[in-house]
C-alpha cells in the first residue's frame, strides 16, 4: 500500500492549531499524529486532516458539515471514532479551533495507555549439550 506523504505546509499548519493543547507529537505509518494520556485525538493523513471524536459530537460535525467521512487508512477497514476534516472547517479558524478542543477533550476524558516498555535486545546464548559416548 502506498500512501502520498503529507505535505509540510499540512505539518506545520497543524501543529500551529495545536500548539495552545498539551499534546505529544508522534509519528504513525510517516504521518504526524498528535496525542494527549497516550491516546490520539487528530492527525494528518496524505492531504487530510483527522481528529477522534466522541459518538455524539461526530454526529454533530457531520451534520453541520455534509463533506466530513470516516477515516478509512485502508479500503473497508475505517478507524470507528475517527473523521477526515473538510478544507472548509480548516480553513475556519474558530471552527477549526472548536473541533480540536472537542477531539482533545474526548481523547482526555478516555483512560490513560500505559506507556510500552522499550524492546531491548535478548542475547542468545547457544546451549550446550552434553553428549554420552
Amino acid at each position: 500500500m502506498s500512501w502520498r506523504k503529507v505535505p509540510q505546509e499540512l505539518i506545520d499548519f497543524l501543529e500551529e492549531a495545536l500548539s495552545s493543547f498539551d499534546a505529544q507529537r508522534r509519528t504513525m505509518f510517516g504521518c504526524p499524529c498528535f496525542f494527549t494520556g497516550g491516546n490520539m485525538f487528530a492527525g494528518a493523513h496524505q492531504e487530510s486532516i483527522l481528529i477522534r471524536l466522541s459518538a455524539a459530537d461526530r454526529h454533530a460535525l457531520r451534520k453541520e458539515y455534509d463533506e466530513v467521512v470516516p477515516f478509512e487508512p485502508m479500503a473497508g477497514r475505517p478507524m470507528r471514532e475517527y473523521l477526515l476534516l473538510p478544507e472548509a472547517l480548516s480553513a475556519d479558524a474558530d471552527a477549526f479551533h472548536h473541533w480540536l478542543a472537542k477531539a482533545h477533550a474526548y481523547a482526555s476524558s478516555l483512560p490513560p495507555k500505559p506507556k510500552k516498555e522499550k524492546r531491548t535486545t535478548k542475547k542468545i546464548t547457544k546451549k550446550t549439550s552434553r553428549r554420552r559416548h
